[in-house]
């Protein structure tokens, strides 16, 4: 039976604990890695976090994969604490639940993406509007 993406992503967002911006930053800070799945086109608008990991969305289970051929160095094992965000906070749900499906049960994502993350006065750089 077909599924509705809005009923997919309430499926997804059911498996995880999402987070404001405000305690994703707090996480960062004690060592969660936070994962900016954009397309560079939308970074260079929208602008970027610093010190976030970028891994665009069509590579991100290969590069956190711990197992993976692909993987990157910091894909260091399946409790890794892993934060996603997008611009809003869809896709990133999305992908934090395909991460959830190769282990890392501790992957989550950021309520409102990047725009929510500006907008709560957290650090950001670049953008066209910068």
């Amino acid at each position: 039976m077909a599924r509705t993406i809005d009923q997919i992503l309430a499926d997804a967002r059911v498996r995880l604990e999402r987070l404001h911006p405000g305690q994703a930053h707090a996480e960062t800070r004690d060592g969660a890695l936070l994962v900016d799945i954009r397309p560079a086109a939308q970074r260079a608008d929208e602008g970027e976090v610093p010190g976030a990991l970028i891994v665009e969305r069509n590579v991100l289970e290969w590069r956190l994969d711990p197992v993976s051929a692909s993987r990157l160095p910091v894909a260091t094992g399946h409790d890794l604490r892993v934060i996603v965000f997008c611009s809003e906070g869809y896709t990133s749900s999305l992908a934090a639940a395909s991460l959830h499906d190769l282990g890392l049960t501790r992957a989550t994502d950021v309520v409102g993406g990047f725009r929510a993350w500006r907008a709560a006065g957290l650090p950001t750089t670049g953008g066209a509007g910068a």
